[in-house]
């Protein structure tokens, strides 16, 4: 269960997707309850009776677009994070319904007991809706990174001949290692220590040294050499390759057999710059 919660969930990095979500999801609260009228709906006699049912669209619709603009400034998001996004979004939408119900429908006294009973009625209507939400927005996510992917490995050069003749060099206590920037094809990060993989004679070469991923940034970034993720620094000239799946990126180089992920906070850096570097 745990497992299943920490399960990386996509964030939408576009106000116009949020915004048509969030839209969609309180025009699904007003269709199910124009539809099915439940909870004593069907007997609620008013000439005016749907549009008077309308803002509990605008109520859910609020709820869900305050959410997600919030919650788009977080780097790391999950299904565990998204579950209690929506619990809020339904307790939120659940206060904002009683009010209005009371207020303005029912007249009623305020009372816990008769929001009790809303809170009910908003988990029966929303949860559902909820399901389908999460599970739509997942999949659309998932294919715009993957539809993204493609456009860009379309792009990418077969080879990195044309690339800058630099030599990167990494010093670290009595280690020295000088690489061709040609050559060179990442680096990954195991505690203490840096794992250097890089083309010799186009075999591939491993050279392992004491030292932290940040002092090898230091000394190695350039231009096409970047960081993407908190465990590797890549060659973004040698990327042959992207797949784009609903956590994001990861990055084909030749002669690996495995894949280089690109965390989320630096998706804003190293996508454009796979975009625009082979135009």
């Amino acid at each position: 269960m745990f497992s299943f919660a920490a399960y990386p969930y996509p964030k939408s990095e576009s106000f116009k997707e949020i915004f048509v979500s969030s839209l969609g999801a309180g025009i699904a609260v007003y269709l199910f309850l124009i539809i099915f009228q439940p909870f004593g709906t069907e007997n609620f006699q008013h000439p005016y009776k749907f549009v008077l049912l309308f803002p509990y669209c605008i109520i859910f619709g609020m709820a869900f677009l305050m959410a997600n603009l919030t919650t788009s400034r977080f780097s790391n998001w999950n299904i565990g994070s998204e579950l209690l996004k929506i619990t809020l979004i339904l307790f939120l939408g659940s206060v904002l319904s009683y009010f209005y119900n009371s207020l303005f429908l029912s007249h009623v006294k305020l009372d816990i007991v008769n929001y009790f009973y809303m809170f009910l009625y908003t988990l029966a209507v929303g949860i559902p809706i909820s399901i389908i939400y999460i599970l739509s927005r997942y999949i659309y996510l998932k294919n715009i990174h993957e539809k993204k992917a493609r456009d860009i490995s379309q792009h990418l050069p077969v080879s990195a001949s044309e690339q800058r003749q630099n030599l990167l060099k990494i010093t670290a206590q009595n280690t020295e290692l000088i690489i061709n920037e040609n050559d060179f094809l990442f680096v990954q990060s195991m505690e203490n220590y840096c794992t250097f993989y890089f083309l010799e004679n186009n075999s591939l070469q491993k050279a392992l040294i004491r030292i932290s991923l940040a002092n090898v940034l230091q000394q190695i970034e350039t231009g096409s050499v970047k960081k993407c993720h908190r465990s590797y620094i890549v060659n973004l000239g040698r990327v042959k390759k992207i797949k784009g799946n609903a956590q994001g990126y990861k990055l084909i180089l030749p002669k690996i057999d495995f894949e280089i992920p690109v965390s989320r906070s630096f998706i804003p850096s190293i996508i454009p710059q796979l975009q625009q570097q082979n135009l």
